[in-house]
């Protein structure tokens, strides 16, 4: 083999090694509460923000401690489906789970399970009919009624000059009473970025 041919392997291996390393992956574990924001969308820290500051202000209301007060112990509150209004694919069902956690936390409200957890619990129910031990068997017609629904939407407006972009989240929601429609809260929470490219 000759200097040249010896030369051109060496600087193919030495290219080779260069472009394998070059598209390692590292990855790390990282405070799931700390604030990431790498694209400038709607985030997990975007949710857990609205969520914890907006269950807060519905449940330290005066109309919500008022009917509190009025029913005579905890409301129980069901949450129905929060739209997706926004040009982005945000999980709904995540960002709900984020309000059923703060409402079923702050101990101050009931928390009745979401539809399509209680046609499970109800499936489960119907198989203990015919195959458990009448005495440890669940009783239809015990479930907790909700008293309350909290529902809402999420919009954005985006505004664009150039390459920087501004994005203005806005959640609304609603606490309705399930009986009368009487709406018992209403809120609504904007989060705004600047994306400067």
């Amino acid at each position: 083999m000759n200097l040249k041919a010896l030369l051109m392997r060496l600087l193919s291996l030495v290219i080779s090694v260069v472009i394998l390393g070059s598209c390692a992956r590292s990855v790390s574990r990282i405070d799931p509460n700390q604030q990431i924001d790498l694209s400038g969308r709607w985030n997990d820290s975007d949710s857990r923000q609205v969520a914890d500051k907006m269950t807060s202000e519905l449940l330290g209301s005066t109309k919500f401690q008022e009917y509190a007060k009025a029913l005579g112990k905890k409301p129980a509150i069901i949450v129905g489906q929060i739209q997706n209004r926004t040009s982005e694919h945000i999980d709904a069902n995540n960002y709900i789970k984020k309000f059923e956690l703060a409402i079923f936390n702050s101990g101050l409200a009931d928390l009745v399970e979401s539809y399509e957890f209680r046609d499970k619990l109800r499936e489960e129910r119907a198989q203990q009919q015919d195959f458990s031990d009448p005495a440890t068997m669940a009783q239809w017609g015990k479930e907790l009624g909700a008293n309350l629904m909290l529902f809402g939407e999420m919009t954005s407006e985006t505004d664009v000059y150039n390459k920087n972009r501004v994005v203005n989240y806005v959640t609304t929601l609603f606490l309705t009473d399930m009986e009368t429609n009487k709406r018992i809260w209403y809120g609504q929470q904007e989060i705004k970025k600047y994306i400067k490219n």
